[in-house]
């Protein structure tokens, strides 16, 4: 969690929300990072979540993930919680809770869906302080 708070401090240093995600294969060897990169890119889907599992499924040349843990500093939306159960993602880790939006528990339980053919195994709550301090600090100085 701690390369994911890394992550997210880049995103806020280049101007985005600070989001940071960092997955890992069932051996903790790091696969790929990603921060969020929706304005740099102009990519509405370029959240840290998604940019990472870019990343790793170029390299592995499979978008399928199975074994792979995902460290995020925020709990994912819906888009991003979508894709991890795509990509056969075996574990979810994230720090702070999005009441928001958040598809992991925090606004929707999307993954915990009956319907679903895949899921995702989730521990929330990790560096949670740590996380929101670096989200409210984000927004407190844009107001």
């Amino acid at each position: 969690m701690l390369e994911a708070l890394r992550e997210a401090e880049c995103a806020a240093a280049a101007g985005e929300v600070p989001v940071g995600a960092v997955l890992v294969d069932d051996e903790g060897r790091e696969l790929a990072r990603g921060s969020n990169s929706v304005i740099s890119l102009s990519d509405p889907t370029a959240h840290a979540e998604i940019v990472a599992l870019r990343v790793a499924a170029q390299a592995l040349r499979n978008y399928r993930l199975t074994g792979t843990t995902l460290y995020v500093t925020l709990e994912p939306c819906a888009m991003c919680a979508g894709a991890l159960v795509h990509a056969r993602v075996a574990r979810l880790v994230y720090g702070c809770d999005d009441p928001k939006v958040g598809a992991a528990g925090g606004a929707l339980r999307l993954l915990d869906q009956p319907m679903l053919n895949h899921r995702v195994e989730v521990a929330s709550g990790i560096l949670a302080e740590e996380c929101a301090s670096l989200l409210r600090f984000f927004f407190a100085a844009r107001r």
